[in-house]
């Protein structure tokens, strides 16, 4: 049964590897979500499948019913998606965790002249949105397979408060979350993404993931 006194998470691309298991792991930890895909039928056959409470909508739908949203979809569509949701998401905070994987070379860092996809969003959101970037480094495997994910996951925003929001969601679905800074700094974490597909591909592992040694007992910001 989901909390009341929890935000409500919307996750657009929540039919895809990463945001359906985002949806489950957060549905599990008594969230409400609310996934969203372009064919609102897609989202709601597979809704019932991540958890109890979770609802399918199509994208314009899943970012209307949210306090927040999570962009969980490919860098090919990642702009396309920002102005389909645009002025659904005014007010709100809107987490960012597209990758920009240029294929065929996953596996090297091609960051976009703007810095990083989390800088294009806040760009093309405006003020009136709170970018916050996170769930980069996060094995889709991982969250499917149940329960919190073994690895820290770094959060950057300008805004302190949208932060610690998103830390807080994030340590519903992994061992914690972790204050990576401002939004400019998510270049890092975006980078890292290809770095551990290809540690993934040379050491044959299912989903490396990161951790941030030393923060034992001290507060997240």
């Amino acid at each position: 049964m989901s909390d009341t006194s929890k935000p409500v998470i919307g996750i657009i691309g929540g039919t895809g590897d990463l945001g359906s298991g985002l949806a489950k792991g957060w549905a599990a930890a008594g969230y409400k979500v609310v996934i969203g895909s372009r064919s609102r039928e897609k989202a709601a056959a597979l809704a019932p499948e991540l958890g109890a409470g979770v609802i399918g909508e199509d994208n314009v739908g899943a970012a209307t019913a949210a306090d927040i949203v999570i962009l969980a979809v490919p860098f090919s569509s990642h702009d396309a998606t920002i102005e389909e949701i645009k002025h659904a998401v005014q007010g709100k905070i809107v987490v960012d965790a597209a990758v920009p994987l240029v294929p065929p070379k996953v596996s090297t860092v091609q960051l976009p002249g703007e810095g990083s996809a989390a800088q294009i969003a806040q760009r093309l959101l405006g003020d009136g949105v709170r970018v916050v970037s996170a769930f980069h480094n996060v094995g889709a495997a991982k969250l499917h397979a149940g329960g919190r994910v073994d690895c820290d996951v770094l959060v950057f925003s300008d805004d302190k408060e949208a932060r610690a929001a998103v830390i807080e969601i994030a340590g519903a679905v992994a061992k914690r979350g972790v204050g990576g800074g401002v939004l400019a700094n998510s270049a890092a974490a975006e980078a890292l993404t290809s770095v551990l597909i290809w540690i993934n591909r040379q050491y044959k592992v299912p989903g490396a993931g990161i951790s941030i040694t030393g923060l034992e007992g001290a507060l997240q910001a």
